[in-house]
């Protein structure tokens, strides 16, 4: 399905069941081409401790976010489309979807950019304001200014939870990878009238084989270790010549300020 968001529900009788696990892998080394999806590499919420799981009331994990300040979390707003915030609850310090550790806490408040229609329109972001303060280390984020940090060929970080293959198996415990960003005008000829370069970055390799997938919707994409993005839509996962599509947040940053500081 072209434009498939990466977010992953499936519909239960009384509840939404997430779906999670990591789809990702290291990075691969200057003379090795990308692994398999599958092959994915481990990691925790120690060594990425502002990386928070999104889940529905019975902690039942289906989107990613970025723990920005004690109380405030950047994810996609394709994730909180339909939500409430009742029906939503956000999980720090737990590196498996099956664990019982970490902090939980109830929402407050759903953000989701005013202008938000579809991941493949742009405008793919949200903050969710917490009930209860998060006691783990905040991620920075990029200002407005920062656009360079996109260029093409830069290595960027994926975190998350979500499948090891498009509509594929969950793993349980947190992965994570790098991929390079991707130029502008290579993502255009990939996607056509769909990238919308001021509101979207793409990362991936050209041979595929790295990338984030369903259930690593709203997650970070890092660029030296600052928010530089967040996970929304790709053609497949990990497909040659589709990189994934995240939220460039230069973009969305006032905005983002402006909830993180209401």
């Amino acid at each position: 399905m072209f434009g498939l968001t990466r977010a992953k529900r499936t519909a239960a009788a009384t509840a939404t069941v997430a779906a999670a696990a990591a789809a990702l892998l290291s990075a691969p080394t200057a003379q090795a081409a990308p692994q398999p999806i599958v092959g994915g590499t481990t990691t925790t919420t120690t060594a990425y401790p502002f990386m928070m799981q999104i889940t529905d009331a019975s902690q039942n994990q289906f989107c990613g976010g970025t723990l920005v300040s004690p109380t405030k979390v950047v994810t996609a707003a394709h994730c909180m489309v339909g939500e409430s915030t009742s029906s939503v609850r956000v999980v720090g310090g737990r590196t498996y979807r099956n664990g019982t550790n970490g902090t939980v806490s109830q929402v407050s408040k759903i953000w989701i950019h005013p202008s938000y229609t579809d991941a493949t329109n742009g405008d793919d972001v949200a903050v969710l304001t917490l009930s209860t303060s998060m006691p783990y280390t905040t991620a920075s984020y990029v200002s407005s200014s920062q656009t360079g940090v996109y260029a093409a060929g830069t290595t960027a970080r994926i975190v998350g939870w979500g499948t090891t293959s498009s509509g594929g198996s969950s793993s349980n415990q947190l992965r994570t990878a790098t991929v390079p960003t991707v130029s502008d005008s290579s993502c255009g000829g990939s996607y056509g009238s769909d990238y919308i370069a001021s509101d979207m970055v793409c990362a991936g390799y050209t041979s595929g084989g790295t990338d984030t997938c369903q259930g690593d919707s709203g997650g970070p994409l890092l660029i030296g270790g600052v928010l530089a993005g967040i996970t929304s839509w790709g053609e497949g996962c990990a497909a040659a010549g589709y990189p994934g599509v995240y939220t460039r947040l230069t973009t969305f940053s006032n905005l983002v300020t402006t909830q993180v500081n209401s």
